[in-house]
């Protein structure tokens, strides 16, 4: 079985987020493993595509490079610093130190989700892309390097991780990220009053049942055709697979692709509503 990690959120960990214990994961992959189809069994042309030429794409790009550089430099990176945990909501706010070096390790997505998150982004170039949770940066990194032309807005909760990774996005070059701070109950909401339309969103910024719903809901009032909405951690906790369940069932979603860490979301009208369980 794959290693999942741990991954971003908006203040460098997931507060109260109780995973399921390492049997349950075990369980639930295997069952994935147990369900997912091989290229030759998808019959949906779209999907079929997406299969064939993102997500068992094998090439290299050189922004690989690029963010894994940058990966490297953080893991090695001894500096302590004050995290902001807003736990459940402003109301219950705590601070621990931590090294970046830690934080790195334990909060950004494993480089063969980074990558996929790149060539989602390079197939489908989107003019707006919104990232639900920082961390320092890496991830968002992938996601800017891969449309450099687009309006990227990464939301962060932890005034010290966000100062780390405004300086990473500056030192790669990427002046057209937006990084929005704070409270993502509040951010949010006021972003979305700003945006017109959501064309790619990946969702890393809570991961309890009903934040995930809130903030899924919250973005689907911008959503349209070709919009595409990544979820990060589907099976890592009972809230998440609920969450997951419930989104497949939502009469707006049309297509769904369970990746076993990361699920991926369509609206497409035009085709038949159908979920895939693909191996990767």
């Amino acid at each position: 079985m794959p290693q999942p990690g741990t991954y971003a959120s908006s203040c460098a960990h997931k507060p109260n987020r109780i995973p399921v214990s390492p049997f349950r994961l075990a369980a639930d992959y295997l069952l994935y493993r147990a369900r997912a189809f091989k290229l030759h069994g998808v019959h949906s042309p779209f999907i079929f595509s997406l299969y064939h030429h993102v997500l068992r794409h094998t090439g290299y790009f050189p922004a690989y490079s690029r963010v894994e550089t940058l990966r490297n430099r953080l893991l090695k990176e001894k500096r302590t610093l004050q995290v902001t945990d807003l736990g459940a909501g402003s109301k219950n706010i705590n601070f621990r130190k931590r090294r970046i070096k830690d934080i790195a390790r334990t909060s950004a997505k494993p480089m063969k989700y980074g990558q996929l998150l790149f060539r989602l982004v390079n197939h489908f170039q989107p003019e707006t892309i919104f990232e639900l949770g920082t961390s320092l940066g890496i991830t968002t990194a992938y996601l800017g390097e891969a449309r450099r032309q687009a309006a990227t807005y990464t939301f962060e909760g932890c005034p010290n991780i966000a100062g780390v990774a405004r300086q990473n996005f500056k030192a790669l070059g990427l002046k057209h990220i937006t990084l929005i701070e704070g409270n993502l109950d509040d951010t949010l909401e006021k972003q979305l009053q700003q945006t017109a339309r959501l064309d790619f969103v990946f969702f890393d910024g809570n991961h309890r049942y009903a934040p995930t719903m809130r903030y899924f809901k919250s973005c689907l009032t911008r959503h349209h055709e070709h919009s595409v909405f990544v979820l990060d951690d589907i099976y890592w906790s009972a809230e998440m697979k609920r969450a997951w369940k419930e989104i497949k069932q939502h009469p707006q979603v049309m297509q769904t692709v369970d990746l076993f860490f990361v699920g991926l979301v369509f609206f497409r009208s035009s085709q038949p509503k159908e979920h895939f369980t693909l191996s990767f």
